[in-house]
This record gives C-alpha cells, sequence and structure tokens, in this order.
C-alpha cells in the first residue's frame, strides 16, 4: 500500500501505459481518476478498478483545453477531496519526417504532448499548495533526449518541452513541498506503436537497436511512476527516469 490515503489524477487511462498505470496505483492504495477522450475504454477501467476493491472516477477530458481541465480538478476535489499526485501521461505520436508535418499536425501534437502537460500544471498545483505538497509525474520518450529517424521531429520537439518544463516546475515549486519529474520511456508495448512492432523484421530492427532486445510491457512503466509517486522518492525532484532498454546507451 504504497499510495494509501494519497489521490492520483492520471491523464490518458483509459488504455495502454495509463491504464496499467491507473490499476497498479489503485491496488497500492490511492483513490484514482482517470482521464480521456475514449469514454467507453475509460469506463471499463473505472468499473475494472471497482471489481478489484478499489476507488476510480473516469472523467471525459481534453487535454488541451483549459475549460476541461478546470473541470477535472473541481471533480476531483469534489469527489476525492484533495489531490496528491498529477500523472500527466496523455499524448500523441505522429510518424514520418519534418517533410510530412503540416502546421495542424504541429499545432496537434504540441498542444496534447505539452500545452497539456502545462495546464495540468497550472490547475493542479493550487490544489497541491493547499495540501502542503504533492508529486508531479510528466510522461515524456527518449524523445526527448535523442533524434529519432522514424518519428516526425515536432514529437521530439513536444517531449522535450516536457522535459525542461518538468525541471522548470520542480525549480519553481519545490519550496512548497511539490515535486516534479519526468519519466523517458522508449518503445512500449501498446497500441500507440503496435505498428512498428508487428513482424518479423521489426522485431528484428528491436532486437539491433535495443540491448535488452525488446519492448517494454506497460506495467514496467507503471513501476517507474509508482516509485515517482509515492513518498520513497521524497528527496527526488526534477530528475529524469530512462527506461528504454538501453537505447540511449549505445
Amino acid at each position: 500500500m504504497r499510495l494509501e490515503g494519497k489521490v492520483a489524477l492520471i491523464t490518458g487511462g483509459a488504455r495502454g501505459q495509463g491504464a496499467a498505470e491507473a490499476k497498479l496505483f489503485a491496488k497500492e492504495g490511492a483513490k484514482i481518476v482517470i482521464t480521456d477522450i475514449l469514454d467507453e475504454e475509460g469506463s471499463k477501467i473505472e468499473a475494472e478498478i471497482a471489481e478489484h476493491g478499489g476507488e476510480c472516477l473516469y472523467i471525459h477530458h481534453d487535454v488541451s483545453n483549459s475549460r476541461d481541465w478546470e473541470d477535472v480538478v473541481n471533480k476531483t476535489v469534489e469527489h476525492f477531496g484533495k489531490i496528491d499526485i498529477l500523472l500527466n501521461n496523455a499524448g500523441i505520436a505522429v510518424w514520418g519526417t519534418n517533410d510530412d508535418t503540416s502546421e495542424e499536425i504541429w499545432d496537434s501534437v504540441m498542444d496534447i504532448n505539452a500545452k497539456g502537460v502545462f495546464l495540468g500544471t497550472k490547475y493542479v498545483v493550487p490544489e497541491m499548495k493547499k495540501n502542503g505538497g504533492g508529486s508531479i509525474i510528466n510522461v515524456s520518450s527518449i524523445s526527448g533526449i535523442i533524434g529519432q529517424p522514424t518519428i516526425q521531429p515536432v514529437y521530439n520537439a513536444s517531449k522535450g518541452a516536457v522535459r525542461i518544463f518538468t525541471k522548470s516546475t520542480a525549480v519553481q515549486y519545490g519550496k512548497y513541498g511539490i515535486r516534479a519529474n519526468s519519466i523517458h520511456p522508449g518503445g512500449v508495448d501498446t497500441d500507440m506503436i503496435a505498428h512498428i512492432t508487428g513482424d518479423e523484421l521489426r522485431q528484428q530492427r528491436i532486437k539491433e537497436t535495443v540491448p535488452l532486445q525488446r519492448i517494454a510491457n506497460p506495467i514496467e512503466i507503471a513501476y517507474g511512476a509508482l516509485f515517482l509517486a509515492s513518498d520513497e522518492s521524497s528527496y527526488m525532484t526534477g530528475s529524469e527516469m530512462v527506461m528504454d532498454g538501453g537505447v540511449t546507451a549505445s
């Protein structure tokens, strides 16, 4: 029960990595609010957590919309009384090159991946100040650390923004007992990258580029988020947790 008595708000919690994080956090004693635009999937995760004895509330939420953020924060506080943990997990990826990137694609990726993290921090920090502290966990990527040939540079730019925004948040709000750290996964076995993991040739490429010769299971990333959410990481802020099977080491 590493999160007993805590309230966690997790964006993009309807499936994949966010769903794994929500279920793990609930198992560890947290009360959970998950948000997403995938209402059917989100409601299923809400029900699954409840079936296993946890407390979970699903809320429809566009992370790029400030009014949605106000609504989510208000409903979370009304329902559970506070917010101890903010896990900015929601994000989208786009594949290709800069030549493939339209202005509309750029705006969409930056709005969800970077602006969403900014808005979440903006609206949750006041509640954390009231509580005397909290933990903000921003899901970036190894794409926020290194360039890649197969993904549009706007994705790298958005995840790089998350990386440095996290550090700035840590510096500005540490005096309030608020910690902020970023997670930098490599490939994770979710719908987001399903198209690049399907055939034998792509599996061989993974073995050649990832020292551990596989991509991550979502629960492996969730355990890293659990550490950052818990009091075990109480002296850790402004840091990067790289979970990439060794990609950035080579």
